[in-house]
C-alpha cells in the first residue's frame, strides 16, 4: 500500500523520518565526532538533541515557553517593569563607570583613609521638595550611595524620612534622566549655552533686563535666593515669578489676612493634648510633616508624656483619606467646601464672633470639638489644611489665639521661603506679560508648568510668544518639549546646594558621587547670566556661609548636616482680623465638587518615573 501511495520507497522513508519526534531521529555520529574534534576545551550539552544540533531543540531554547509563545503579548508588564527597575539599581556601578575617563587613572595602591571595602560610610545632606527640607544620612559603599535614612540631628527629620526621600536613591540611578543639553531637540554643549547666555546678558544690560523673566518653584535655598536677588539688582526691569502646583497660597494669604503680613506657622504636636485638623494632612505632606509625625506618635506611646500621662486626641475633617486621617480617633468625611463652613461655625461656637451654621449632620460633632478645645485651653491645636482657602487659615489662627495656644502648641516665625508671594497671581502676571510680548527670555528653573499649571492658562501656547526659553529639568518633560533650550538637572545626591527647614534651620546639601551625566543646578543656570558664569556650585554655596567662619566650622556643618544657630526665632504677632468680617456663605450640598491634591506616591508628577513609589499601596 505504501508503494502505491508514494512515488518511491526513498521518498516514503524521508517523509516517515520527518514525522518522527526529535528523540526518535538517529544521531549522525560522524558529524558529531567531527564537531567535537573541531572544538577546544570542555564542552557541555543538555541532551543528545543539543549535541546533534537539532533545530527543534534550538527553537525550544529560544523561547521560554515553546508552545503558543508567539501568541503572547510581548509588551512590558508590571513584573517586567519592576525587574528592570531593580536591575537599574543593581547595575548602578556600571552606569557610574560608563563615563569616558578624562585622564589616565590606575587603581589605588594605598587604600584611602577611612575606607574599608565592604564597610559603608555615611554622609549628611538634605533633600528639598517644594518648601520642605529633610535632613538625611546617606549610606555609601565604595563611593556609591545605596541607602537613605533620616538625620537625627536635623530638626526637619529627627532621624526619620518619608517615601520620597527613601526612593531618591532609585531616582539617582534612573537611566531615563536627561543627560545632555538640548537646543530645539538637538544635542548641544554647556559651553554653547554659556555663549548664548553671555549674548543675552549683553543685550539685557542695555535695557536693564526689561524682557528677562525667571520662573521658579518655592525657593528655600539661601544661595539661590542671593543669586536671584543679585540678578534683579543687575537688571532692575527683570522679574522673578514663582509657581508651585502643590504649594499653599491659602496658608500664605491666611497668615496675611489674620496678621497683616506673611508668616511661617510652626506646630508643636508634642505639646498638644487635643488636635483638630480642618482638612490638614500635616502628618503626611507639607513643611515639617516628618517631624510632626515623629512628635505626634511619640504621644501615642502607652504611658504618654511624663507631665500628664495623657494620650493625645485627634479630630480630622477631610474629603479624602489621608495619612493624618488614618491616625485619628474621630475621622469625619466632609466635603472640602463644607470644611470652611464648619470652621466658621466652630469659631462662632468658641465666641469669636460671626454667625454660621455647621454643615448638616455635624452639629453634635461641633459641640463636642468646641467643648474639648475649651477644656484643653493652652494644650489644644487647630490646624488648617494646605489646600483650604485663606479664610480657613485665618480662622485657625484666630481660634488658636483665643484658646491661648499661640506660643505653646503653635508659634510663628519669619517666612522660610526666600520670597513669599501668591503663586497663582504670580503665574497669572507672567502669562499676561507673555501675551503682551513683554517677555524675550524666560528661565524656568525646575517644575513642569506646561503639565501642572491651570488648564485655562494654556502655558504651552504662551511659551511660543517668547523668543528664548530655557528649562532646567531632571527629565525631558512637557515643558522641555516646548522650550528652546533644555538643561539637564543634576540630582541632589550629585550636586552642591543649601536649604532651610520648616523652622528656618539651614543645612548644606553635599554630593556623594560625581554626576553621571552633564547635569547642572539652578545655581549654574542663574550664574550663567551673572558676572561669574564659570563659578561652581560648590564655590557659590561655600561663599554664602564661609564669610568670617573657619574651615573647621565648614567641615563640622558638612559632618553634622546642620548649621547651628540658624533656626528662626519666634516672632510676636497679633490677630488683626475678626471672623465676623467674613461675607455670608451658604452650603451647596447638591453641587458636584472636584478636588485636586498631590498624589502620595508621585506628588505633583515629578516622581512618576520612580518604580518604587509607583508600587506604594494606597
Amino acid at each position: 500500500m505504501k508503494q502505491e501511495e508514494h512515488s518511491s520507497a526513498g521518498e516514503s522513508r524521508e517523509e516517515d523520518a520527518a514525522d518522527l519526534t526529535p528523540r526518535e531521529q538517529k544521531l549522525d555520529l560522524g558529524q558529531v565526532r567531527a564537531r567535537l574534534a573541531a572544538g577546544g576545551g570542555k564542552e557541555y550539552w543538555r541532551s543528545l538533541e543539543e549535541l546533534a544540533g537539532d533545530e527543534h531543540f534550538a527553537e525550544m531554547l529560544h523561547r521560554e515557553f515553546p508552545r503558543q509563545a508567539s501568541e503572547w503579548d510581548d509588551s512590558v508588564d508590571r513584573r517586567d517593569f519592576l525587574k528592570l527597575m531593580a536591575a537599574s539599581l543593581a547595575l548602578a556601578g556600571l552606569s557610574g563607570c560608563g563615563r569616558k575617563p578624562e585622564q589616565t587613572i590606575v587603581p589605588y595602591i594605598k587604600q584611602p583613609a577611612g575606607l574599608t571595602p565592604g564597610k559603608p560610610q555615611y554622609y549628611a545632606t538634605s533633600m528639598t521638595v517644594g518648601a520642605d527640607a529633610i535632613g538625611l544620612l546617606v549610606e555609601s559603599h565604595e563611593g556609591r550611595p545605596t541607602k537613605i535614612e533620616g538625620n537625627p540631628d536635623h530638626p526637619g527629620s529627627l532621624g526619620a524620612t518619608d517615601a520620597f526621600a527613601q526612593a531618591a536613591i532609585l531616582g539617582l540611578y534612573d537611566p531615563d534622566r536627561s543627560q545632555t543639553p538640548l537646543y530645539l531637540g538637538e544635542i548641544r554643549t554647556w559651553a554653547e549655552f554659556l555663549d548664548i547666555a553671555a549674548g543675552t546678558v549683553a543685550v539685557a544690560k542695555s535695557s536693564a533686563g526689561e524682557g528677562l523673566r525667571v520662573l521658579t518653584g518655592s525657593v528655600v535655598s539661601p544661595t539661590l535666593a542671593a543669586q536671584l536677588g543679585a540678578l534683579l539688582a543687575a537688571f532692575p526691569k527683570a522679574k522673578w515669578h514663582e509657581w508651585e502646583a502643590t504649594g499653599s497660597d491659602g496658608a500664605r494669604e491666611g497668615g496675611k489676612l489674620a496678621f497683616g503680613r506673611y508668616v511661617q506657622t510652626v506646630y508643636r504636636p508634642s505639646r498638644a493634648d487635643v488636635i483638630v485638623s480642618l482638612d490638614a494632612d500635616f502628618l503626611g505632606v507639607g513643611p515639617g510633616h516628618v517631624r510632626y509625625a515623629k512628635e505626634f506618635f511619640r504621644r501615642r506611646k502607652i504611658g504618654g508624656p511624663a507631665q500628664t500621662g495623657e494620650l493625645n486626641r485627634l479630630y480630622v475633617l477631610e474629603p479624602t483619606p489621608s495619612v493624618t486621617g488614618s491616625a485619628a480617633e474621630h475621622r469625619v468625611p466632609m466635603r472640602a467646601s463644607d470644611v470652611a463652613l464648619f470652621a466658621r461655625a466652630l469659631a462662632a461656637e468658641l465666641g469669636l464672633g460671626g454667625a454660621a451654621a455647621a454643615p448638616a449632620g455635624s452639629e453634635k460633632l461641633l459641640e463636642a470639638i468646641a467643648a474639648d478645645l475649651r477644656a484643653h485651653r493652652g494644650t489644644g491645636l487647630v490646624v488648617a489644611g494646605e489646600w483650604q482657602p485663606a479664610e480657613v487659615h485665618a480662622l485657625a489662627h484666630a481660634m488658636n489665639a483665643a484658646l491661648e495656644n499661640a506660643g505653646k502648641t503653635v508659634y510663628y516665625i519669619e517666612p522660610v521661603e526666600a520670597r513669599p508671594v501668591n503663586h497663582l497671581e504670580s503665574l497669572r502676571e507672567l502669562c499676561a506679560d507673555m501675551d503682551a510680548g513683554h517677555v524675550d527670555t524666560l528661565l524656568i528653573l525646575g517644575g513642569n508648568p506646561v503639565y501642572d499649571a491651570p488648564h485655562d492658562f494654556d502655558f504651552a501656547a504662551r511659551l511660543k510668544n517668547v523668543r528664548q526659553t530655557v528649562h532646567l529639568s531632571a527629565y525631558f518633560d512637557e515643558t522641555s518639549a516646548n522650550c528652546v533650550w533644555h538643561i539637564p538637572e543634576a540630582h541632589f545626591l550629585e550636586s552642591w546646594s543649601d536649604t532651610r527647614a520648616f523652622d528656618g534651620t539651614a543645612s548644606i546639601a553635599q554630593p556623594l558621587i560625581r554626576p553621571f551625566y552633564q547635569g547642572k543646578t539652578a545655581h549654574d543656570v542663574v550664574g550663567a547670566f551673572s558676572e561669574k558664569p564659570g563659578m561652581t556650585s560648590y564655590d557659590r554655596v561655600r561663599g554664602t556661609w564661609i564669610g568670617g567662619r573657619t574651615e573647621k566650622e565648614w567641615r563640622k556643618w558638612l559632618h553634622d548636616g546642620v548649621i547651628e544657630g540658624t533656626a528662626y526665632a519666634p516672632i510676636n504677632v497679633a490677630v488683626k482680623w475678626s471672623p465676623g468680617s467674613l461675607p455670608p456663605r451658604q452650603a451647596a450640598p447638591d453641587a458636584l465638587e472636584f478636588i485636586f491634591r498631590p498624589d502620595p506616591s508621585v506628588h505633583d508628577g515629578r516622581f512618576a518615573n520612580n518604580g518604587w513609589l509607583q508600587e506604594l499601596p494606597k
